[in-house]
Formats: structure tokens, C-alpha cells, sequence
């Protein structure tokens, strides 16, 4: 059994990518946790993960969570990741994010380990990217667009930097927008189609108010995206970063439309400029020839399901 720990388990990826790996056998489960709240995302899991309640700032409880587990692949995905809220309070997401991977790099550093590393990315790091550059591959230059994007920047390099100073087996990812159930109504599908059930229960007005529906974005079901963290994890080169998506964009209208469709109250889209943010890249697409070509991954599940699925979720929450 590999002993795989998971930083941010019972998030919204993290929930899935521990099913995941209890579905495929041959894995021990453990993983971070921080709030009470977000424990209901693993409670249904047959085969329960060692959760362990600490909070990644804590350098010493990394450490000694690290030490004490000596897992053989990490996967890190903990991190504050609202591109729009970032905007708000730059200075948190930006020590946030590069101290929590800090302290858990450090942690391995101190325990003398060489677990393989996945670094968790974002498709953010590319921002201002010109129609020409697409699609996105891994050689775009980056121009990061908000806050948490340049955390994400520096945490993607934070990975390199360990790799070539210590020799650390890590791989960096580079996700672009992954969607589905669990998702925080923090992004724009999980907000719509939360606010829709809302509106279906009579807790709203059936006014539905929006930012930008024009921005396209590659769009990708989570459960796809975290089985592409394992094979990119076991299979990656180390030292490389790999983009993840589905290769298609998608317009948010048209996004918004399917989601309405599936509903049978009728509701009216306002634009509402509250809700625009200060900058919005035009189109993120990504080109996966990199991860296609070294683990065999392509996404599997339908836009049309993963739409369904998630606002689903929402009718069993609201």
C-alpha cells in the first residue's frame, strides 16, 4: 500500500481525489483538514481517510504531521482559491498560499523523505494570455491577472526551486476550471446553480444577477481532473509541469443557458456591474498534448452530466 497524503482533503478537489484513490486500491489515505464544517465532503467515504485537523501556517504541526506519517506521494492542494475574492485581500492569499506550501515542503525537507510531490497550480498563472497563444500550452508566458494567480505563480516556482536545490521528485500541475458537486458558490457554475435552486425554493426573487457572461473558459468535471492528478503524480516527469483541462472553452452564457434549461422555473438574467471583476481574461483553453502524451489521460465525463450533477448538489444543500 503507498501511503498517499492528501493537504486540503476534504475540500472540494480533495474530497474527490481521496475517493478516488480509496476506489483504486493499493493507497492509505491521510490528509489535512481545517474546519469542522468541511468534513460532511468525506463523511460518506466506505473506507474513512486518517484526517488530521491542523492548520498548514503551523510550521511545527507540519512538520510533525509529515514526519509522523512518512508518506510515499503527496499531493497538495490546500490553498485559498477565489480568483475574484483574492482581489479583496491580496496580502492574505499571497502569505496563505506560499507559506502553507512552504512549511509543507519544509516538513519533508526536515523529516529526510522523498515522497514524489504533486504542486498544485492554476491556469491563472497564465492570465492575459493573446488569441494568438491559444490554445495554452506549458511554454506561454505567464501574466497573472489577480492576486491569487501570483500566489500560485510563485507556489508553481516554489516547486521548481525544491526540485533543483534538493532533488525533490516534484511535479507541478497547472488545472484550468474544474466544476462539479462540492464546488464553493465562490465560482461562477457552483454560484449559478445555487442561486437557481434558491430561486426554485422561493428564497429568491426569480432574478437571477450576473457578472461577465462573455469570458470563454476550458471547463473540466473535477472527478476527471483528479484522476489526471494521479497519473500525472505517478507517471509525471519530475521537475515538469503539466497543464490539465478538457481542451474546449466554453462561453459562460451558453453555460448559464444549460444550467436554466434543467430548471423549470422561469428566470430572468440581469448583468450586475458589482459583479464584474477588475480585470477578466477574454479565454482560457488549454492544450493537454504534454499530459495526454506522458499518462494516457483525457477527460471522460460530459459537460451536460457534470451541469446536471452539480446542480443536484444544490437542491440536496439549499
Amino acid at each position: 500500500m503507498k501511503k498517499a497524503f492528501i493537504t486540503g482533503i476534504t475540500g472540494f478537489a480533495g474530497s474527490f481525489l481521496a475517493e478516488h484513490l480509496i476506489e483504486e486500491d493499493g493507497y492509505e489515505v491521510t490528509g489535512t483538514y481545517l474546519t469542522q464544517e468541511s468534513l460532511r465532503n468525506v463523511s460518506h467515504l466506505k473506507d474513512k481517510p486518517s484526517l488530521h485537523k491542523i492548520d498548514l501556517l503551523n510550521s511545527e504541526h507540519t512538520e510533525n504531521v509529515i514526519a509522523q506519517i512518512s508518506p510515499d506521494l503527496i499531493f497538495h492542494l490546500a490553498a485559498l482559491a477565489a480568483p475574484g475574492e483574492s482581489f479583496g485581500n491580496p496580502a492574505k492569499f499571497l502569505s496563505n498560499n506560499i507559506e502553507a506550501q512552504v512549511n509543507v515542503l519544509e516538513g519533508v525537507r526536515k523529516a529526510e523523505i522523498m515522497p514524489r510531490i504533486l504542486i498544485v497550480s492554476s491556469a491563472e498563472v497564465y492570465g492575459d494570455v493573446s488569441l494568438s497563444d491559444l490554445p495554452i500550452d506549458e511554454n506561454t508566458p505567464l501574466a497573472p491577472v489577480n492576486p491569487y494567480a501570483v500566489s500560485k505563480v510563485a507556489c508553481d516556482f516554489l516547486g521548481l526551486q525544491y526540485f533543483l536545490s534538493y532533488n525533490f521528485p516534484i511535479v507541478r500541475v497547472r488545472p484550468f476550471n474544474h466544476i462539479g458537486p462540492r464546488q464553493s458558490p465562490s465560482f461562477v457554475v457552483a454560484a449559478f446553480a445555487k442561486k437557481i435552486t434558491e430561486i426554485e425554493r422561493g428564497k429568491m426573487e426569480p432574478i437571477l444577477k450576473v457578472g461577465n457572461l462573455s469570458a470563454k473558459r476550458d471547463l473540466t468535471d473535477v472527478r476527471d481532473t483528479v484522476e489526471g492528478y494521479v497519473r500525472i503524480l505517478e507517471q509525471g516527469t519530475p521537475g515538469e509541469v503539466y497543464n490539465i483541462g478538457s481542451g474546449k472553452s466554453y462561453r459562460i452564457e451558453d453555460i448559464l443557458s444549460m444550467l436554466l434549461s434543467f430548471s423549470n422555473k422561469k428566470i430572468k438574467v440581469e448583468v450586475d456591474q458589482g459583479l464584474m471583476r477588475p480585470v477578466d481574461v477574454p479565454e482560457l483553453v488549454c492544450d493537454n498534448t504534454k499530459v495526454r502524451r506522458a499518462t494516457g489521460w483525457q477527460p471522460k465525463i460530459p459537460i451536460e452530466q457534470t451541469l446536471r450533477e452539480t446542480l443536484d448538489y444544490w437542491r440536496n444543500q439549499v
